[in-house]
């Protein structure tokens, strides 16, 4: 955990961050209000920039990235399987919405890194294509 001081609109908040690329720690204890705040009810909603993710393995060469956290649903492709750019290479199903798959690029499936079902996350090495 990491303490931290935000100041959104000339309002101040110290916030206790979970890093999670490091591992955990014992819970820090609850920050005392700032002298700058208003009230000691408010409180700011903070996102972690896209730069404080954890980075994702190193995905191999021609790999096709799950472009958001779901289940695998359906996978449309099999090894060996030649493709052309835009074909549907699989379903991802997040938040009772189903999301298709589709190859950036021509060539060949050279792996499939998910089974139907699989819980992915973003980022994630779906299908390799050579």
């Amino acid at each position: 955990m990491k303490k931290l001081r935000i100041t959104v609109d000339g309002k101040t908040f110290d916030v206790t961050v979970e890093m999670l690329d490091a591992p955990a720690t014992a819970p820090v204890a609850a920050p005392a209000p700032v002298a700058t705040v208003a009230s000691a009810s408010v409180s700011a909603p903070v996102a972690a920039p896209a730069s404080a993710r954890p980075a994702a393995a190193a995905a191999p060469a021609g790999a096709v990235p799950s472009p958001l956290a779901g289940k695998v649903v359906s996978i449309d492709v099999k090894v060996g399987q030649a493709v052309v750019e835009g074909a549907q290479l699989l379903t991802l199903e997040a938040m009772k919405m189903n999301t298709f798959v589709y190859a950036p690029k021509a060539g060949t499936v050279s792996a499939v890194h998910v089974n139907a079902g699989d819980a992915v996350e973003e980022g994630a090495a779906l299908v390799t294509l050579g």
